[in-house]
């Protein structure tokens, strides 16, 4: 898309019926004209053309950059030897933590895959020594693959392999279709089963939090393609989401599911989905879930709602939230706490 022309470059001293060749270099729009301006009433009765602007100096015609979204299209010095520096660390045996998290308060550089590597390694997913990358990656990216395959099977899956334990497990579609007579099932794995220890019972109770799951996901980020939409690719991404947050629920059963943990898996998985290596891209899913579980390790006192009136819950931090607003900026503690009625505990 070209910026709109300024009015003064569409001016008659730029431009003329009678001549065409350009104005002078040294013509100003605040100079007078060297001949006098046509009388009006020699203007014709017509409608006359669009004023066209003859040569003008290249920076008045400013296409937009594609990646205008995402910074400036030439990065500043400052910028380029940021991600120098940052770029030399991650190149280190050993990875200096203090120095890493210093230069990383500054500001992370969205270049080079630098951002997904720094999140990794301050969330504690990645270790400071390089030589142990790829083997903790290969293991964690293995475990989340167990964890998908143990936690969002269906039941009856669940209950054929436990009585079927020869099941093969490949590709075939007709590989393990096995049907179970009645009375190979227990009464403990039956799907009318009321017991504690039943698949098909925590199946049931799962499903309300599965669907509170799905409908936050689905209002994730909406203004965000990567999101939201009808695409194949918006609808993966939605799924990986889904897959995070159930399994996320599942292993953690005093946490559970609480709205707003979509809101905080979104960045990371956004970030890691976009990483310029291809192999860490495709692993996205899992190695988001594992920095999601770093990050609500620190958070998740404010996420059990049991806690929610205790010193470490969520209400006692929005109240000291609320006495630094009002100790660094109480004209807008004031708007909150009066205007807009907040109340806290």
């Amino acid at each position: 898309m070209v910026k709109k022309v300024p009015d003064w470059l569409n001016s008659s001293l730029w431009s003329s019926s009678q001549s065409s060749s350009p104005p002078s270099a040294a013509a100003s729009p605040f100079q007078q004209p060297s001949r006098p301006l046509r009388p009006a009433a020699a203007i014709p009765s017509e409608p006359p053309p669009p004023p066209v602007v003859q040569d003008p100096p290249p920076t008045q015609i400013i296409e937009d950059s594609p990646t205008e979204d995402h910074g400036d299209v030439f990065p500043s010095a400052y910028d380029v030897t940021r991600q120098a520096h940052l770029l030399a660390e991650l190149s280190k045996k050993v990875v200096d933590m203090s120095e890493l998290r210093s230069r990383a308060c500054q500001g992370i550089p969205d270049a080079a895959g630098i951002r997904s590597t720094v999140w990794k390694l301050l969330l504690g997913y990645l270790p400071p020594d390089r030589g142990l990358w790829s083997s903790e990656l290969a293991k964690k990216r293995s475990q989340y693959k167990q964890f998908k395959e143990e936690i969002l099977m269906n039941p009856s899956e669940i209950t054929r392999k436990m009585y079927n334990p020869t099941i093969c497990d490949t590709d075939d579609p007709d590989c393990g279709r096995v049907l179970l007579s009645r009375s190979e099932i227990t009464h403990g794995e039956h799907p009318l089963s009321l017991g504690k220890t039943s698949v098909w019972n925590q199946f049931f109770q799962d499903t309300e939090i599965i669907d509170q799951i799905d409908r936050d996901v689905k209002r994730t980020h909406p203004d965000m393609h990567f999101f939201c939409g009808d695409s194949q690719f918006a609808k993966s991404n939605q799924e990986a989401l889904k897959n995070v947050l159930i399994i996320f629920a599942k292993l953690n059963p005093g946490v559970r599911y609480v709205q707003g943990m979509n809101e905080l898996l979104a960045p990371l998985f956004y970030v890691f989905k976009n990483d310029p290596d291809e192999e860490n891209a495709a692993f996205a899913e899992a190695d988001a879930f594992f920095c999601f579980v770093e990050l609500l390790s620190g958070l998740r006192d404010n996420f059990v709602q049991q806690l929610d009136n205790s010193v470490v819950g969520i209400r006692s931090t929005i109240t000291r939230l609320s006495q630094l607003l009002r100790e660094h900026d109480e004209e807008l503690w004031r708007h909150l706490e009066v205007t807009s009625k907040v109340r806290h505990a």
